[in-house]
């Protein structure tokens, strides 16, 4: 009987052939399942990240947007006292109910552009840059593969 040394690791033992051309096919199939667990992982992480990060522009977004729509309406609050003051009496009362009219709305158009920009860089709510990582990932597997 011989008893293992330290030099003698077993293909399934803690100390794997650090050079891919000595490795054994259990080594390597080893090595390949524990490489592509982590990959998935890592690729999993990052599409949560990315989703995550498009999740909170479209919130901002949609909220950009809801607070135009809401100053809009006062716009027109604001436009129809400006209709009523006019007819009910022809003095400068008008003139500065409409001038708060006009601000109301530039107001309601500046944020409803940047809500409409937040919406459109949130979407597709697609993880684009994960998507390309795997495809980069597949074909250095596919090359690596081939050889």
């Amino acid at each position: 009987m011989t008893a293992h040394t330290p030099s003698q690791a077993t293909p399934t033992g803690p100390s794997l052939s650090s050079d891919p051309a000595n490795a054994t096919t259990g080594e390597l199939i080893t090595r390949l399942s524990s490489q592509v667990s982590e990959l998935v992982r890592g690729e999993i992480a990052l599409a949560k990240a990315e989703l995550t990060q498009k999740g909170k522009r479209a919130g901002i977004g949609a909220g950009l947007a809801g607070t135009a729509g809401v100053l809009a309406l006062y716009g027109v609050g604001a436009l129809i006292t400006t209709v009523i003051a006019a007819l009910a009496l022809v003095l400068p009362v008008w003139a500065a109910a409409l001038i708060v009219a006009v601000v109301i709305f530039i107001i309601a158009g500046v944020l409803g552009l940047l809500g409409k920009s937040q919406i459109q860089r949130a979407t597709p709510p697609v993880p684009e840059i994960t998507v390309e990582s795997v495809k980069r990932d597949v074909a250095t597997l596919t090359e690596r593969i081939k050889r």
